[in-house]
């Protein structure tokens, strides 16, 4: 029965032949050696042509808005649930789109049984060895990069969050969840991802001498994630200058998770200066030589999470309620058109744990 579930599901994602994008945005992110990635939903991939189109034509990779989450994949221990992230993989696979894993530790989304038991440190050890080595082990060569720890500072705060892994194994949980991680796939990239983090403040600071000490002590770390989910009239100035520093540290750097939330209702002339805040993003990663993407997180408006979770905000993504493009998507156009890659680029280069 799960073998034929698996079947119809994957089924559906396969609408046919693959299609050459419509959009000229692929090949522009791929002249500047960066991916351009968007998270998607099972449900809409599955079922809406226009939403997987809107995949295949503008983007260049795929992470997983939920379906990867520990709540999903292992509802009970040592059951796994692989139809979501099945799903992902293989239509990324079938459309010549990348993958990054997300997501692997975090303090949200945990089943009952885990959010809710009793473990021991070596208990809590073990149950992460599992799931690390269950996950990764299926989507070995397959997914070439995971936000191993997702969120691991407070909300507004440079201090660890206290959470069920910090709580139980100190705060060098972080150092052994990218041990565990690369004991389970030593080929992938190990990231660390995290919000507030994109502009210079106390919890970026926390985060710079976070990685500085993991990096310090030959923990596999490889690259920061800086989710971006940022305010219209607040995207940072200084973004490229923030991620720079973290580069500069031998590490790739991303945004992960971009959208820019607007006031309802949304003007004209507030998605005229959202496209602006999108271009700016765009041109910040390009003048950082190890920035290696930007992940939009959505696929469109009618499937954001923006209303839900910030009431009286909307419009946050490149695309509207039906799948129309905004002035969002021009701003990332022009920017990659007009931007000029920073020299160095470091992409593929194996870091070396615990040196500069």
């Amino acid at each position: 029965m799960v073998v034929f579930l698996v079947v119809a599901v994957l089924a559906l994602v396969l609408p046919g032949p693959v299609r050459e994008p419509s959009s000229e945005l692929p090949a522009l992110a791929g002249s500047h050696g960066i991916e351009l990635g968007v998270a998607v939903a099972v449900n809409p991939l599955t079922h809406e042509t226009e939403y997987r189109d809107v995949v295949t034509d503008h983007y260049t990779s795929v992470t997983a808005e939920n379906t990867m989450k520990w709540q999903y994949v292992q509802p009970e221990r040592g059951t796994f649930d692989w139809s979501g992230p099945d799903a992902v993989v293989g239509f990324a696979e079938d459309h010549g789109l990348s993958v990054r894993g997300h997501t692997l530790l975090w303090h949200n989304q945990l089943p009952a049984w885990l959010a809710q038991g009793s473990f021991d440190p070596d208990d809590l050890r073990e149950v992460m060895r599992e799931h690390f080595g269950a996950v990764m082990g299926r989507y070995q060569g397959r997914v070439a990069s995971w936000d191993v720890v997702n969120e691991p500072f407070e909300d507004g705060s440079p201090q660890l969050r206290e959470n069920l892994w910090h709580q139980t194994l100190g705060e060098d949980y972080v150092a052994e969840a990218l041990r565990a991680a690369h004991d389970a796939d030593p080929e992938a990239k190990l990231y660390i991802n995290e919000f507030g983090v994109e502009g210079s403040g106390a919890k970026a600071d926390a985060l710079y001498e976070l990685a500085s000490d993991l990096l310090d002590q030959g923990v596999p770390l490889h690259g920061i994630g800086f989710q971006g989910h940022f305010v219209h009239g607040d995207v940072p100035e200084d973004l490229a200058e923030n991620m720079r520093r973290f580069a500069d540290l031998g590490l790739d750097v991303e945004i992960s998770e971009l959208d820019v939330r607007v006031p309802e209702p949304a003007s004209d002339q507030d998605l005229s200066a959202q496209a602006d805040e999108y271009r700016h993003v765009l041109e910040s990663c390009l003048a950082v030589s190890r920035c290696v993407g930007v992940t939009v997180w959505g696929v469109s408006d009618a499937h954001s999470w923006i209303p839900e979770w910030f009431p009286g905000y909307t419009a946050a993504l490149p695309f509207d309620d039906d799948h129309a493009p905004k002035p969002a998507l021009a701003g990332m156009v022009e920017a990659l058109r007009r931007g000029r890659r920073a020299h160095g680029r470091a992409r593929g280069k194996v870091t070396v744990f615990g040196m500069r």
